[in-house]
């Protein structure tokens, strides 16, 4: 059983193990007592008339001037929370779900929402029974993550009668963001892998000098991401091959370690970012602990439900795949254009062009790879801030713009996925051709895979369904085998 007892147990690991495979989770009892005391010092602090906090013993919204007397304090506390439940269209995936519920726990634990024991049992609880119902990720232009967290926890608000500060505990912050950062990070981590691997195939296909994949040249780039782009393609594309052009390659294959680098650079900065957000402390107002000065805590109002950070970093990976999209097509022509190649024409070998059209059934995956590439390029656009004010009355004024970058993201590497099962089967084909084989296990394990779902083309036949089927194996290698995503 896993245990959660500070913020700083909400990583990305955790994330992947509870929200993506389902394992469970249970508080500490050191984090129990920490909330429980945390609570029972706020609500004296509440009896203080001079201490006015947002959404409690004042109004919220456009009600914020208000002072709340006993019996408005209990109504307000009553409220469920439906109105903000109006998003709808198309969900987010179980599992983003669940991470959204597990990021909740950033503003409890130490007490900076207030929120009480029951409420923390009961989230563990939802976590547990995998009872996470479903959210939209369209129709998402209010500020902060409300629209988002209303219907997260609408049936959950149901199950008892709220206590005064329970409901902003539930609906309040900005869990969604740290949620989504740590989908991002965890899939592009997985997808780079796979990236990493069809490139080199696509090197060793092509028989481009060993020399353009030097790790000597890692250091010599400098920084962290090009060492580490240029030892991953040393590892895979294994011990050189004796027959090797004598001149350089295209562009396109000595930019592989560049395009590489740029990819850990973005996947590293997801990870970075989406660590930092889980264990945020995001609460609007957030409860601050007793000190010398204030001896019952004190409650500050934030903007911490509105992370600026989590849009541009997932658009920075949403750009990287349109790339890479790009860099697939390059690579596929490449090894199709017997000029460049030194192979024959798309690669029919010493099959009679008349026996087909001309191009034979690879010779039209450029076109295939076109489409998948102007698809991620247009998802590729910056995330603005939503220009529309949609809060009437003007308390609301901004919107958040993760919800929107998000979907980007993920459509994009599915995109990649595509674009990569293409360039793999090409790459297999100008394998078989010249009767080579990798060098090193993954790449031979990854060309089996290829050719057990596309098998070797010796006469022109319907390739779309298997194309599909290869990109889907792909997806299954990064979302994972028998995990509740």
């Amino acid at each position: 059983m896993l245990e959660l007892t500070s913020r700083a147990d909400l990583t990305l690991d955790l994330v992947h193990r509870v929200a993506w495979r389902g394992e469970p989770i249970a508080l500490t009892q050191r984090a129990k007592a920490r909330i429980a005391e945390r609570r029972g010092v706020f609500e004296r602090l509440l009896q203080d008339p001079s201490q006015g906090v947002y959404g409690v013993n004042q109004g919220q919204g456009e009600m914020i001037h208000h002072a709340l007397d006993a019996a408005q304090v209990a109504r307000l506390a009553q409220l469920k929370p439906f109105p903000a439940a109006v998003s709808f269209g198309d969900d987010f995936p179980p599992r983003v779900v669940r991470a959204m519920v597990l990021a909740r726990f950033a503003n409890i634990l130490d007490g900076h929402a207030a929120a009480t024991p029951r409420l923390a049992d009961a989230l563990i609880d939802m976590l547990n029974a995998d009872a996470v119902p479903r959210v939209a990720y369209t129709g998402q232009g209010g500020a902060g993550e409300i629209l988002a967290t209303y219907p997260l926890f609408a049936a959950l608000s149901e199950r008892f009668d709220l206590q005064p500060g329970e409901r902003g505990a539930l609906i309040n912050g900005a869990p969604c963001a740290g949620a989504l950062l740590a989908d991002v990070a965890l899939a592009s981590r997985r997808r780079l892998d796979l990236v990493q691997q069809v490139l080199a195939l696509a090197v060793v296909a092509f028989g481009a000098p060993r020399e353009h994949y030097d790790p000597a040249l890692g250091a010599l780039w400098g920084g962290a991401h090009h060492r580490a782009a240029f030892e991953a393609l040393d590892a895979l594309l294994g011990p050189a091959e004796a027959p090797v052009r004598s001149h350089q390659a295209p562009v396109s294959y000595r930019i592989v370690p560049a395009l590489l680098a740029q990819a850990h650079w973005a996947v590293s900065q997801a990870e970075e970012t989406a660590i930092t957000a889980l264990g945020a402390v995001t609460h609007n107002p957030t409860y601050l602990e007793p000190d010398a000065v204030h001896p019952l805590g004190r409650c500050v109002s934030t903007g911490g439900f509105h992370n600026a950070l989590a849009a541009p970093v997932i658009d920075n990976v949403t750009g990287v795949w349109a790339d890479l999209c790009l860099l697939a097509g390059r690579l596929s022509a490449g090894l199709l254009n017997g000029r460049v190649s030194g192979f024959s024409d798309f690669l029919l070998g010493d099959r009679d062009p008349s026996e087909s059209d001309g191009h034979g059934a690879l010779g039209y995956l450029p076109m295939a790879i076109a489409g998948f590439v102007e698809e991620a390029r247009a998802l590729a656009q910056r995330s603005f801030i939503p220009a529309v004010d949609a809060s009437v009355f003007g308390q609301d004024d901004v919107a958040a713009p993760v919800f929107l970058a998000w979907p980007k993201a993920a459509k994009a590497g599915e995109t990649l996925d595509r674009a990569l099962a293409v360039l793999s089967v090409v790459a297999s084909q100008a394998l078989h051709l010249t009767a080579r084989d990798p060098q090193s296990g993954p790449l031979r394990n990854l060309l089996g895979k290829v050719r057990e779902t596309v098998p070797v083309v010796t006469a022109d036949r319907i390739l779309g369904p298997e194309l599909q089927a290869l990109s889907a194996y792909f997806n299954v290698s990064i979302f994972g085998t028998n995990l509740r995503i």
